[in-house]
Formats: C-alpha cells, structure tokens, sequence
C-alpha cells in the first residue's frame, strides 16, 4: 500500500474544497482517513484539515495528489521539490508538475520560492543558482532546463469564497441569463473605477459583435477616457470597427438604420485595403486616414493591443499576427500588469486570454450564450464572473453606470 498525507486549510467548507477533494479521492480509487479536523468557529475563521491518502499502487497515489492539489491539498510532509534536467528542447521528464492558475510556491534549498507568472497547463523551471521559480509554457523548454516533477515541495493556494465578500472575491463560474444583470454591471462598474483610481490596468477582450451590436463608440469612450488600458482582439473586431469607422458599416449593414448596403459585402476588405495602402493601423491615424473608432483610440491614447489571427481571417490586417506562438507570448507578456479582465463575446480569445492569466486577477465574460462563458469554467478559470447578456444592450449600461459613479 502507498500512502501520503495532505492538509487542507482556509475557508474550506465555505468554498466545498474540503467535499470535492473527498469526492476525488475517493472517484479515484483512493481509501481516506482524517488525522485532524478543525472547524472555525465563526464566518471569517478558517477551518483545517489532515487527511491521509491511501492506494494500491503509486500511479494511483499520485495521480490523487495531481488532481487535489487543485483545490489546494497540499502534501503536508514539507520535504523539497524534486527537479529533473530536459533532455530535449519542448519536452520534459515523465511525471512533470503541470500547473494550475493559483498561486503557487515550491521548497527549494529550505525556501519557499514564488512562482513567477503563474497561468495554468505549464510546467515549474527552477534556476537553481538564483534560486528563481518560473512557469513556463512546453514549447519555451530548452534541453538542460531543471524541471519540477511531481507534487512534493509545491503548495498551492486556491481562491476560496468567503462569506460577505464582494463578487470578485470568490470562484464563481455560474451563468444564468435571470441574474440581476444590473447589479453585476453595478460591480464590475465599480470595480473598473477602482482600478483606474489605483493607476491599475483593465483589459478588454473583444469580439467583432462588439461593432455589429453598435457598441463602436461605447467602447472607443471607455478607452478615450481611461478605463480600458489594453485590447485583445481579432482580425474582425479591428476590421469591422475600421470599416464601421471610413464607411459606416459592420459587414456592409448601415450602422444607422440596419440597412444592407448595395455592394457591402466587399466593404471589410475596402477597410483592410485601406490600412495596407497607409501601411499600419498606426500609420492611417498620423496619415488622417482613420479618424474615429476603437483602433483609432487604441492608438491616440497609446493603448497597447494584441490582434491575434486565425485561420478564417480575411486579409488579414498588417497589425495582425498570423503565427500563433507569437501571439500567445504576446497576450503572456501583457498580462504580467493587469489588473482586470473583461472579455466580451468572443469564446475562442476569452479561453485563451483565461489559460494565460492567473486566477488573482478578476474577470468577467460577457456573452449572449450560456454555454460561451461556462466554457472558461470548464476549462479551470473558474474565478471568472460569467454574465449572460446582449452585448448591446451590456456596454451602453456600462458605461452609463461607470458616468453615474465619477458625478
């Protein structure tokens, strides 16, 4: 029989770590017995826990320990991390450590290490003479790289919900399209008030039905004005709102009254034409050739943005970029200062914004379909906010409620 014991502490019961990580010792074949059990007293007192884990067989044991540590069950026999070299560029030992997007520490050399930039389905460097920690993406492993495997030495701290605390201050993934959708936006108003009053930076993941739902200008204001500091996009959000900005249409529909437009269909390339002819989107703002629009904002504020392409993408724009790798280290490295997130009906760049980021840092999804923002809980980001909403009718109140707190 193999064996192992796990503590488990904060808040919980409150936040159903203590039932899932039961369930999943035991979904996983696993026998449990608890050595210590302490329950708080009152609302804000934190409970504990010492559970002793027992299998048949290794792979099953740790297997267990791979899967609860998730929830922050960390080994309690505080012994230090084990590192193996790679042996290959991209590739690393069997039984590598694959991160979650909590923060993590890991004991080294009788320390307890920080992991920097931590995101989730990476794997632990330790650069043992600086005695530094990082989280890195598969891809970016060079032969030779030291290599956290297994789960000793590494303490993960999940979020947890605590009663009385504000929306952002625990995991909550559900989405209904009947919660009280105006005292949400109340929050995530005040919320982006706080940031910009603290110097913080938010950012805004857009799709193109941002532009087809006439919200163009909403979202230009936002940026004008100083609550949104960066931009992750597509190919169409930036194409569409350049089109909506030099002809006045969104897929060559009249932005004014609905309208098909005779010969609109070519009117997003005439948009992309436009920008190659002044050579970049920044290029046609100082050439007075884009005179208005989110892009245009983007660049008369100096309000850094990532424009990821894809296989579908027309054109694409000279700004975008078309290498996927590129792009992911890109929207990496622009997240180290960010303090929020709101992504806005687009479930490809919404999954792949939440995989990057860490859970500390407070996110909401906005999208029409239920099943788009539960989408980013399934696949672990399950700190982000989920509100199911038109975005027409979302960024207009937005705003609205974001003016009513600066009176």
């Amino acid at each position: 029989m193999y064996s192992q014991r796990v503590k488990l502490s904060g808040h919980i019961i409150d936040s159903f770590t203590l039932p899932r990580t039961l369930d999943e010792i035991m979904d996983q074949g696993g026998d449990l017995e608890f050595e210590e059990m302490k329950v708080g007293k009152h609302k804000t007192d934190p409970s504990s826990a010492i559970i002793r884990i027992t299998t048949e067989d290794e792979i099953t044991l740790n297997r267990i320990l791979d899967n609860i540590q998730e929830y922050g069950a960390n080994i309690l026999d505080e012994e230090e991390v084990v590192l193996k070299e790679s042996q290959k560029d991209k590739t690393v030992p069997e039984n590598f450590y694959s991160t979650t997007n909590y923060d993590t520490s890991i004991k080294f050399d009788g320390e307890w290490i920080p992991i920097e930039n931590i995101e989730m389905d990476c794997v632990l460097t330790v650069d043992t003479e600086n005695k530094k920690a990082m989280c890195k993406p598969l891809n970016n492993i060079k032969k030779g790289e030291k290599i956290v495997v297994g789960g000793q030495g590494v303490k993960v701290r999940p979020l947890e919900r605590v009663r009385g605390k504000n929306i952002f201050e625990f995991m909550n993934s559900e989405a209904s399209s009947e919660k009280p959708t105006q005292s949400i936006i109340h929050k995530v108003a005040t919320q982006m008030l706080e940031t910009k009053a603290k110097g913080g930076k938010v950012l805004v993941v857009g799709g193109p039905a941002v532009i087809h739902t006439g919200c163009s200008e909403v979202l230009a204001s936002l940026i004008r004005e100083g609550y949104v500091n960066k931009l992750y996009a597509g190919n169409a959000l930036a194409t569409h709102d350049i089109e909506n900005a030099l002809l006045g249409t969104s897929l060559g529909v009249n932005m004014d009254d609905g309208s098909l437009v005779v010969s609109g269909h070519k009117h997003h390339l005439m948009a992309i034409n436009t920008i190659n002819k002044a050579g970049s989107i920044k290029d046609a703002v100082e050439q007075g050739v884009l005179t208005k629009g989110i892009m245009y904002e983007c660049v008369k504020n100096e309000v850094p943005y990532v424009l990821a392409g894809s296989i579908r993408d027309d054109g694409p724009l000279p700004d975008v970029i078309t290498d996927s790798q590129i792009a992911q280290q890109k929207m990496r490295e622009g997240l180290e200062d960010v303090d929020m997130v709101i992504m806005i009906a687009t479930l490809l760049h919404s999954v792949a914004t939440g995989n990057l980021m860490p859970a500390r840092i407070k996110s909401v999804c906005v999208d029409m379909s239920p099943a788009s923002v539960t989408k980013l809980s399934d696949r672990g980001s399950a700190q982000v906010i989920s509100i199911v909403t038109d975005i027409g009718s979302f960024l207009p109140m937005l705003r609205e409620e974001l003016a009513r707190l600066e009176e």
